[in-house]
């Protein structure tokens, strides 16, 4: 669910020694906690508890923490399945060779299990505490992400971020969902917003880990269809992308903060990716300097500049709702025409 899941799994790094990664070594528990991706399940949460919380109906706060809880399991469950499929070609990339079944210190039965477990007893709980729509919506992510974008997309099409991001744009409909029951428009702006967010976000990154995905045999943008195509892909879908961060203020999902927040976000965002598109980022072979996501050369530094920003631009955003939302401050007025999608 995650790359929250695709798009969100590439903000975590893992690295192991060339000398001991792929050998057998004795699991601990925080092995079985990094196979969750628990960077990536933060903001999925987080996205979650703003559908959630901006959904406005009553749910008992126990019932609401169960909630946001199954979704943060079932993120987790998603992980460990990714990182079940994928152990062979993480164990390729420099950025994922370290992760625990690659480097040994999981087995891939044992990744399995836990993903499935996990999968089932989110998705029954969610189910019995809230209702089978938000349980439904849980499952189909969990699937979505696990069978769709690791096992077909991810290995098939450049365009595998794009359509798998469908997994991590989904939680906040899954949490407005528990409280209502219901799915109304707001519910998939949220998702559309983080929709259009993932490509630009993953392929900001992709730029310049692009040497890892194409020794992996990883048909990633820039792999596939190179360097240029890919900034320019950033742009058009960064221009796409300010528009309908916006539109929560007409459909009265928004308010002042919201719109204080997505506009000037939106400008700086714009900005970067019109420096990424004009700049030669993602062409020199491996531009980082050590193995992590930011430490680059001055060549790669407007592509990593730009993931860097998009993750604070996402997270400002839904933070600007919830602080709506508990400080009282009311939201525009939706345009008449749209009030009535919103029950």
């Amino acid at each position: 669910m995650t790359d929250l899941s695709a798009p969100f799994s590439a903000s975590e790094v893992s690295v192991e020694p060339p000398e001991t990664a792929g050998r057998e070594q004795t699991s601990r528990w925080q092995d079985f906690l990094a196979l969750m991706k628990p960077r990536v399940m933060s903001l999925v949460v987080f996205t979650a508890l703003t559908g959630l919380v901006c959904a406005g109906g009553k749910i008992n706060p126990i019932i609401a923490a169960v909630a946001v809880f199954c979704i943060a399991v079932g993120a987790g469950a998603s992980g460990a399945l990714n990182m079940w499929y994928d152990a062979d070609i993480d164990a390729q990339m420099r950025r994922t060779r370290g992760r625990p079944v690659p480097a040994g210190r999981v087995q891939p039965a044992d990744a399995l299990t836990l993903g499935v477990v996990m999968s089932l007893f989110s998705v029954m709980l969610m189910g019995m505490a809230t209702n089978w729509l938000a349980a439904g919506l849980l499952a189909f992510t969990i699937l979505f992400y696990a069978l769709i974008y690791t096992m077909w997309l991810k290995r098939s099409t450049p365009q595998n971020i794009v359509i798998g991001g469908l997994a991590g744009a989904l939680p906040p409909v899954i949490g407005w969902a528990a409280v209502s029951g219901t799915t109304p428009i707001n519910a998939w702006l949220l998702c559309a917003i983080i929709f259009m967010w993932t490509p630009p976000h993953f392929w900001a990154l992709s730029l310049y880990t692009s040497e890892d995905y194409a020794k992996a045999g990883v048909p990633m943008m820039p792999v596939a269809k190179g360097a240029k195509s890919t900034r320019l892909q950033i742009l058009v879908y960064s221009l796409l992308l300010v528009p309908v961060c916006l539109l929560p203020v007409l459909t009265g999902l928004g308010g002042p903060a919201y719109l204080a927040v997505s506009g000037l976000g939106g400008a700086v965002f714009l900005l970067l990716a019109i420096r990424l598109f004009l700049s030669r980022a993602g062409d020199a072979a491996d531009p980082r300097m050590d193995a992590g996501l930011y430490d680059v050369r001055a060549a790669a530094k407007d592509a990593r500049n730009l993931f860097a920003f998009s993750i604070l631009y996402l997270f400002l955003m839904f933070a600007a709702l919830l602080a709506e939302r508990m400080f009282g401050i009311k939201p525009f007025a939706a345009l008449s025409f749209l009030q009535g999608f919103n029950r």
